[in-house]
């Protein structure tokens, strides 16, 4: 293994947390003997760009430093690899580093762990899905949470984590179940009135939302959690339970287990890992082992 180390840098991320993140986290590389050089890029198809270079050259891993869309562009460069990915999670909602039990908003610790997993191979492999040729951690979102997703993203003049719970309330007044046709693996169509449908890899989104609680990273198969038809009294009722977990319980939400999932719906767009993926149809495949991550 080379002693260099690529730390993949979003310098915006968490209100500006991401560049203020990249120097504790190489200080703390190199007082572990490593050399460390710094990926920005002038946008995210640069950076990636850029990111797959370093992979390419062979680096000795991947930290990307920043949110939860940080480390889904890292993955792009490093799925199918064998470079190890790390991650100093400085974001806002940062779930694959929660679901991975690393360290959150501290960065020097987090560059601590990735130097000692370095040190004594401690890497994890884990599985990754894919959608078209988007690589995806933690959840693929669509129904209610993509459409506060969207409002959300045209919210330009909140903060944060605000304008998400703004616009939860806002999609509360006006969301109506929409049509779904699922197909797991391949099997008979289901048709369903549904509020909404997670694809999970991870446990959870939106910062700490558990909606695939009981999901495993390393099981070849996606938790699919769909909460069917239901009013909006029952949704307020669900929804803050999502927190816990404990909304799986509940007779409106179903989970299934699958390794590929079909997805359509009319007029919904699916977020993976918080990003857009685009409009519905897709087909989500869990992919096994495609990933190796630096986890202590």
């Amino acid at each position: 293994m080379t002693s260099e180390i690529t730390l993949f840098v979003n310098p915006t991320a968490g209100s500006g947390r991401g560049a203020h993140a990249a120097q504790p986290a190489a200080s703390a590389l190199r007082e572990a003997g490593f050399s460390v050089r710094t990926v920005l890029g002038e946008n995210a198809d640069d950076a990636l760009r850029r990111a797959r270079d370093a992979v390419g050259g062979g680096t000795g891993a991947l930290i990307a430093v920043g949110g939860d869309g940080m480390v889904s562009l890292a993955l792009q460069a490093v799925a199918g690899t064998r470079t190890p990915l790390g991650v100093v999670a400085v974001g806002t909602g940062n779930d694959y580093a929660r679901t991975l039990g690393l360290p959150v908003r501290d960065p020097a610790a987090a560059g601590r762990l990735a130097a000692d997993a370095l040190k004594r191979d401690g890497i994890r492999t884990l599985d990754l899905g894919r959608a078209g040729d988007r690589w995806f951690g933690t959840v693929l979102a669509s129904g209610f949470d993509s459409r506060v997703n969207d409002r959300g993203n045209r919210m330009r003049l909140f903060p944060g984590r605000i304008k998400y719970d703004l616009a939860i309330l806002a999609e509360l007044a006006s969301f109506r179940p929409v049509p779904y046709r699922i197909r797991l693996d391949g099997g008979a169509a289901l048709e369903i009135e549904a509020t909404l449908v997670a694809v999970g890899n991870g446990t959870s989104y939106g910062g700490g939302m558990r909606i695939c609680a009981d999901a495993v990273m390393d099981d070849g198969l996606f938790d699919v959690t769909v909460v069917g038809d239901c009013s909006r009294t029952t949704l307020l009722k669900v929804f803050p339970k999502v927190y816990r977990g404990t909304h799986l319980g509940h007779p409106v939400v179903t989970v299934h287990r699958a390794a590929s999932v079909e997805l359509a719906a009319p007029a919904t767009t699916a977020y993976a890992d918080g990003e857009p993926l685009g409009a519905l149809p897709v087909t989500a495949v869990c992919v096994p082992g495609a990933v190796r991550v630096l986890t202590g």
